[in-house]
């Protein structure tokens, strides 16, 4: 009987176990079953061009000098309006294994995404020694809707790769705490530091660390309920066996009880060590809260409180609160991008505001029974600090991708409430295991739908516009794409449309004079790149796009002139192309030595231009310099130009 006995508790130690990673492959293949079809999908014209496709800074790939961009370039600085190096680095190393190649970037973000799900689970396990609510949460966590965003966005990078680090930090708090000590601090603070420089977002972090301390971590109680006596003891003290040592038996129990926690006393002596000990934690989360800042500021995305009052980023502030809240139960509207209101709804302000303050009521009241609901609560709340909008950064009210880490408050409030809620209900298992089913099934159907609108441009912008009202940047944003696919005509329509919402937005005459001028109405390009020249007289690119328009009307000295103020705008970051343009003008007008300086410079800028070596060759050529333009097309020759190979074979020219 006996071994019979240690038999069965053998199998189910075994079966206790191996449930765990039975969980993390269930949630590993859910995840990857929900988002697979990104793997067939491609980059998209928003955010996706800076951050990989023409960022020639990614497109070096990962090597020492790339590193040290990463870390310390004010053009990656300007192109992000973020100081995030890490992100930079691995996307570099995207582009070193994949090239452009979008499914490469695709899959590494899904990688992640399952790594942070399983980091979850198994965090929350360790932390609350409760299996199936932490299971719950994970995989909330991982088929969420609202966190389509965050994985199928390449742009995104920074969110699902900081998330990885901040779910180490907090794996590496967990064991600190067990028997705390320099080395395992140190990790604490090297993850941190890790997930700061892949996004700012993880400032927060010590402050949801304290949060754990409250519950579940218990720390800031002077007695853990952890330690309560199992009530197989006291069944044992009490048996029949046991009845003739009664005396004995009581004085055991009686000494048992005593042991019994009392109720939590929360005193400043436990949570003054708390606050100290995350003293570094809150100064390199400053530290990071003001290079971002510096960085979004130099990078042009921090609005300034002229164009939106601070009264309107309050307001639009509690509405997101509720809103994120709305789409976490019933996700049927998700957008890439919700333009900003610009206003205040009065109803919309105070009824956000009512339902915050009841809810925090009801948190505040239940804090001693429930303690996970203030938890929850305060991690929902202050994680999206950064992000709400009071210091509002682009043109957005809200976004998806902020509730990566928020919602897991949310999820944790969920999981260990509603079976608390329904302690008492006759088949509470069976009623848990069927919504928890049903939930699940209901959120993995509508995450697989909304992936699919990310297959490219057209059905993900379509869908936005469909959903948002006077979404001027989406509209920007399908033109460009039209645009990129040759429907110059649906692009225009689409640019024409954003100048009716917003008619001073210089990039949208700029871009519809761009497609005018892939269509041959130089004159109406002209037009719309002089008003985004009167909107910004510094704009670069419309000055570079108006001298070409002037060349094919013929017009090479006002060409040379939109060329030269091109060039001033921007010596430090000088362009081959304008130089290449400013040339082929001078040549037009037979300034063949002014061309030859200006095709000399392109060369230098970028010594592998054989445009340049050809337009340089047939300048040499009409200044009767004929030694140096052979040499010249045979260079164009030898970088592979086929122009350059068929005129020396035409001339009889040996390469």
């Amino acid at each position: 009987m006996p071994t019979s006995r240690r038999t069965l508790n053998s199998e189910a130690t075994q079966h206790k176990n191996l449930t765990p990673v039975l969980i993390c492959l269930a949630l590993a293949i859910l995840t990857v079953t929900t988002f697979w079809s990104l793997k067939d999908y491609g980059f998209i014209t928003f955010d996706d061009n800076t951050y990989v496709y023409e960022n020639a800074y990614v497109q070096s790939g990962l090597n020492a000098n790339s590193i040290g961009q990463a870390f310390s370039s004010d053009e990656l600085v300007e192109k992000s309006g973020n100081w995030h190096p890490v992100t930079w680095l691995s996307l570099m190393l995207d582009y070193s294994m994949f090239g452009l190649n979008p499914s490469g970037y695709h899959l590494t973000n899904l990688l992640f995404h399952v790594m942070n799900t399983l980091l979850l689970f198994l965090i929350l396990r360790r932390m609350t020694k409760s299996l199936w609510q932490s299971a719950f949460v994970a995989c909330l966590f991982a088929i969420h809707p609202l966190h389509v965003e965050s994985v199928a966005w390449i742009a995104a990078r920074k969110d699902v790769l900081s998330t990885f680090f901040w779910m180490l930090t907090m794996g590496a708090y967990s064991y600190y705490i067990e028997q705390p000590g320099f080395r395992k601090y140190f990790f604490v603070i090297l993850f941190f530091v890790l997930g700061l420089m892949a996004k700012p977002m993880l400032v927060t972090l010590p402050f949801v660390l304290l949060l754990l301390d409250y519950w579940p971590l218990q720390r800031f109680q002077e007695i853990k309920p952890d330690h309560k006596i199992p009530t197989e003891v006291f069944a044992s003290v009490t048996s029949d066996k046991q009845k003739k040592k009664s005396k004995i038996n009581k004085a055991l129990k009686e000494t048992l009880e005593v042991k019994k926690p009392a109720d939590p006393g929360y005193k400043w002596s436990f949570i003054y060590p708390l606050l100290w000990e995350k003293v570094p934690l809150f100064a390199l989360a400053i530290l990071s809260s003001i290079v971002t800042y510096i960085a979004q500021q130099k990078g042009g995305a921090v609005q300034s409180f002229e164009a939106l009052p601070l009264i309107v980023r309050i307001g639009n502030a509690f509405v997101s609160y509720i809103a994120y809240m709305g789409k976490t139960i019933w996700p049927n509207t998700l957008a890439v991008l919700y333009p900003h209101p610009e206003r205040l709804i009065p109803w919309q302000v105070l009824g956000s505001v009512f339902l915050l303050i009841v809810i925090t009521l009801l948190v505040i009241w239940r804090a001693k029974r429930s303690p996970y609901l203030a938890t929850g609560w305060l991690w929902y709340i202050g994680t999206l600090v950064p992000v709400i909008g009071i210091v509002q950064v682009g043109s957005q009210a809200m976004a998806d991708r902020y509730t990566y880490i928020p919602m897991i408050g949310l999820f944790i409030m969920l999981a260990w409430g509603v079976p608390d809620l329904l302690k008492k209900w006759k088949h509470r298992k069976e009623i848990l295991l069927a919504s928890s089913a049903l939930i699940i099934l209901c959120l993995s159907i509508i995450t697989w739908s909304q992936v699919g609108y990310w297959q490219n441009n057209i059905t993900l912008y379509n869908q936005t516009l469909k959903i948002t009202d006077n979404n001027w940047l989406i509209y920007i944003c399908r033109g460009y794409a039209h645009a990129n696919l040759g429907n110059y005509r649906q692009a225009i329509e689409d640019f024409s449309r954003v100048i009716e919402i917003k008619p001073n937005e210089r990039t949208t005459y700029f871009n519809r004079g761009t497609a005018h001028f892939s269509l041959g109405n130089y004159r109406q390009a002209i037009e719309d790149f002089n008003r985004a020249v009167e909107i910004k007289p510094d704009y670069q690119k419309a000055y570079n796009n108006r001298g070409l328009a002037h060349a094919h009307l013929g017009n090479y000295r006002q060409a040379i002139e939109d060329f030269s103020r091109a060039i001033e705008i921007k010596p430090d970051y000088p362009d081959p192309e304008v130089y290449l343009s400013r040339g082929s003008a001078h040549a037009n007008l037979g300034n063949y030595r002014q061309a030859i300086e200006d095709f000399n410079r392109a060369i230098e800028i970028k010594p592998d231009y054989t445009q340049a070596y050809l337009n340089r060759f047939m300048a040499y050529a009409q200044f009767g310099n004929n030694n140096l333009a052979v040499n010249d097309l045979k260079t164009a020759a030898l970088l592979g130009d086929e122009r350059a190979k068929n005129l020396l074979k035409r001339q009889g020219i040996k390469k």
